[in-house]
């Protein structure tokens, strides 16, 4: 029998309502009404970041920089920082409010060593937002935003996996980088996109579920 969720904090924000609600020993992380993720497996947001890495040309892959967008539940930022060959660690996160709960709220027990660890920098923002007026440049970006681009929670995010959200990906990652992003569903029209935005090297990894469609890491290469 499944137990019923408990409200734990509630937000009205920039971009609607979000929402930390506990499960038993899991949290779960809704936005406007819509699941968004929770932590009771982080095997996607895992690979997200593995992969990454392991898709970096060998000689690069020492002190690596990388960006993730989108903090969540923290899997993939505390998965980053358990590993000493990346370097500089930046998160991009829009709710204040996730931040917060990670920062002093329940998901500290998830990301508590990753905040402190000196790699790590934390920014408020909104992620196309940065990638516009930033000059900084990675070897990897892994995008955990939102469901992923066939279906989006919010109408803003949808310009990140548009032709113009892939060619500003593409200008903050260094020649040979690779942009990794986390989707609920694979999707060959992504595929396609990535393609035509100039990336090579376009393929996806799944990673089962135990019911429905697999979750996917979209991975492609700046030339």
């Amino acid at each position: 029998m499944t137990s019923s969720p408990l409200t734990l904090d509630r937000r009205e924000g920039p971009y609607g309502e979000i929402v930390l609600r506990r499960r038993a020993e899991h949290f779960e992380i809704i936005a406007n009404g819509t699941f968004l993720m929770d932590t009771s497996d982080g095997r996607s947001e895992r690979l997200l970041i593995d992969a990454a890495l392991a898709a970096l040309p060998a000689g690069s892959r020492s002190g690596a920089t990388v960006l993730v967008g989108g903090l969540g539940v923290g899997f993939s930022l505390a998965h980053a920082a358990a590993d000493p060959h990346w370097g500089r660690i930046v998160v991009a996160e829009r709710e204040e409010a996730i931040i917060d709960w990670h920062r002093q709220g329940p998901l500290a027990t998830v990301s508590g060593a990753a905040l402190a660890d000196p790699r790590t920098v934390i920014l408020h923002t909104d992620l196309m937002d940065y990638l516009r007026g930033t000059t900084d440049m990675y070897d990897a970006l892994c995008l955990d935003i939102d469901n992923g681009p066939d279906w989006t929670v919010t109408e803003d995010n949808e310009s990140l996996y548009s032709a113009e959200g892939l060619a500003a990906c593409a200008a903050r990652l260094k020649p040979g980088g690779v942009l990794a992003v986390w989707s609920a569903r694979p999707s060959a029209d992504f595929e396609g996109s990535l393609r035509n935005a100039g990336f090579s090297g376009v393929r996806t990894e799944e990673i089962p579920v135990a019911r429905g469609v697999p979750d996917a890491v979209h991975l492609a290469v700046r030339p």
